[in-house]
């Protein structure tokens, strides 16, 4: 069983990497990993540390967000370039209409908590509920969204190379081993729902958007405007990336910890830079535009990452490099007079 994506010559054509983060949906998914227990060396620490302070209020989005099976679409918007906050706000500009014929569509397929009935005559309830919504995000996204943002963008970076050396199918056929498989031209995937049926795309093409949570079971929104939609899990090199970091308070965001003083040197720093100026490097091009040899690129980048300042993606033999969100505070912090 599984969700299959037919492909014509013209939907290939109109396949492509989503350019920026969805921090809504990826809130969706995080919920679905927040109430698992697999993966503990992932997000055993993550799961933890938001647990602790989650309140209340965010059981209902929870009970509406099982580990497995059907989850609601209107908790995010279709794909937009719009950051949480404005996108929270669209969210709740939700027609009720709309808001209940998606969770009666739900609860024809599984189990849905009994207060959802009232959402359709209680305006309260459903001002808590995206309450609830902007809650999870507020304690577990946005305290570690730099860090998350930063892989999202190696991800596109990696998979923009991928498309360059062998087209649209490349970048297809390497989503996802565990989960995606490319037979062209048909997209199999395994869903959390469990879901089986065709979808064919007749010339829309596809958006595919990398997720840092996403790792077991893929998102599909067919509705999704202006195309259908499919997350996959974003590359993270084990024992490179980080995987999900204490939350960093934005205060000390500018602060030069002590790791950093290896930075001071001019060449180090020109590193640093081109890394933030090109998301997705490699060595050869930091070597070629700084006009030094590849091998103090390469000890340049190492120190860097040692550093917590930049994250290299490994890909066959091609180390990808991208700066973090400390690296290009860092860069963006005026220096102290003297």
């Amino acid at each position: 069983m599984g969700y299959r994506i037919h492909f014509t010559a013209a939907d290939l054509a109109r396949t492509r990497i989503a350019p920026s983060p969805q921090p809504l949906l990826e809130t969706s998914i995080a919920v679905r990993v927040l109430q698992e227990t697999t993966d503990s060396v992932a997000f055993g620490a993550w799961r933890q540390q938001v647990r602790a302070r989650l309140h209340p209020t965010a059981r209902m989005i929870l009970d509406l967000v099982p580990p497995r099976g059907w989850s609601p679409n209107f908790f995010h918007p279709s794909y937009s370039p719009l950051g949480a906050e404005e996108a929270l706000e669209v969210v709740r500009a939700t027609p009720k209409k709309l808001i209940v014929q998606e969770l009666e569509f739900i609860a024809g397929r599984q189990r849905v908590p009994r207060w959802t009935q009232r959402l359709r005559d209680d305006p309260q309830l459903l001002g808590q509920l995206f309450d609830g919504l902007g809650h999870v995000y507020a304690q577990a996204l946005s305290p570690y969204w730099p860090r998350i943002r930063t892989c999202l963008e190696a991800d596109r970076a990696l998979r923009a190379r991928e498309f360059a050396r062998g087209g649209v199918e490349r970048v297809l056929a390497g989503l996802s081993p565990r989960c995606i498989t490319w037979r062209p031209p048909v997209l199999d995937i395994v869903t959390a729902s469990g879901f089986d049926e065709d979808m064919y795309l007749d010339g829309s093409g596809l958006l595919l958007v990398p997720s840092w949570f996403g790792s077991r079971c893929p998102v599909i929104e067919a509705e999704a405007l202006p195309q259908p939609l499919v997350t996959y899990p974003a590359h993270r090199e084990p024992g490179t990336l980080p995987l999900v970091p204490s939350p960093r308070p934005d205060a000390d965001a500018g602060r030069v910890p002590a790791p950093l003083v290896a930075l001071l040197g001019r060449t180090r720093a020109a590193v640093l830079h081109a890394i933030a100026d090109s998301p997705g490097c490699h060595t050869t091009e930091l070597a070629r535009r700084l006009g030094i040899a590849p091998a103090s690129a390469s000890e340049h980048a190492t120190v860097l990452r040692a550093a917590g300042l930049v994250i290299t993606a490994r890909h066959r033999n091609t180390a990808l490099h991208t700066a973090t969100a400390v690296g290009v505070a860092l860069l963006n912090s005026p220096l102290p007079a003297g």
